[in-house]
């Protein structure tokens, strides 16, 4: 399937001329083409007015098509929603579980927490969505089942370590939950201040994590090759 769509190739000069005398000219684009240029233009408008607040009729307006075009790729907003989130929870979860690649369990928390920070300010569209509660069911689940799974991937990190030191590894599980939970309630604040710098965060967030609060550093350092 091909859809076309007219751009305005006019200069400022052009747009004074009568109508009749303006060249429209035509660009071709692919179903493909056309569905991700629906996703790109939705992702932008949840993020910014919520899945209520954003209509069908605005995202074919600002594609330049009409609404049957929205239906027929997605089956309507909700079809547009879901794909959009499955994408930005894909994506959250491949760059945490990637990044954790570290030996030292110190370290491997910082991986964690830049994985996420990395995500808030390279995606930040796509976590103000994910953040948001979704009206729509989801076949990957919601933010927190997210958390949860990148949770489990910690887990494993931390079991090892508790059997390590003789700690009940029962316990990796409420660990884990624990220090995701924090990185990303920490994430969804920095979302909006952006203070301090990224380093700091995720030096202070690890700082918590390993020190507890008896044991926190006045000036808490990172140890790993990251340092922004």
């Amino acid at each position: 399937m091909i859809d076309d769509v007219a751009t305005d190739g006019s200069t400022s000069s052009e747009k004074n001329r009568p109508s009749s005398t303006r060249r429209t000219r035509r660009v071709r684009m692919t179903g493909k083409e056309r569905r991700e240029q629906l996703l790109d233009i939705g992702r932008i408008l949840f993020a910014d007015k919520g899945f209520e607040g954003t209509s069908v009729e605005e995202i074919a307006a600002r594609a330049g098509v009409s609404k049957p075009v929205v239906y027929e790729h997605f089956g309507g907003k909700e079809g547009l929603y879901a794909v959009v989130v499955d994408r930005e929870m894909r994506q959250l979860l491949d760059m945490v579980t990637s990044a954790l690649t570290a030996g030292h369990p110190r370290e491997l928390l910082e991986q964690a927490a830049f994985a996420l920070l990395d995500y808030i300010e390279t995606y930040t569209d796509g976590f103000r969505i994910l953040v948001r509660d979704s009206p729509v069911a989801q076949s990957t689940g919601t933010f927190a089942s997210l958390i949860s799974d990148i949770a489990t991937q910690v887990e494993d990190i931390l079991g090892l370590e508790f059997k390590a030191r003789g700690f009940d590894a029962k316990l990796a599980p409420l660990y884990a939950q624990a220090l995701v939970g924090m990185v990303a309630l920490t994430g969804q604040w920095w979302l909006n201040v952006r203070k301090p710098k990224k380093a700091e965060v995720a030096a202070h967030l690890v700082n918590l994590a390993w020190h507890g609060l008896e044991n926190l550093e006045s000036k808490p350092r990172l140890i790993g090759h990251r340092k922004n």
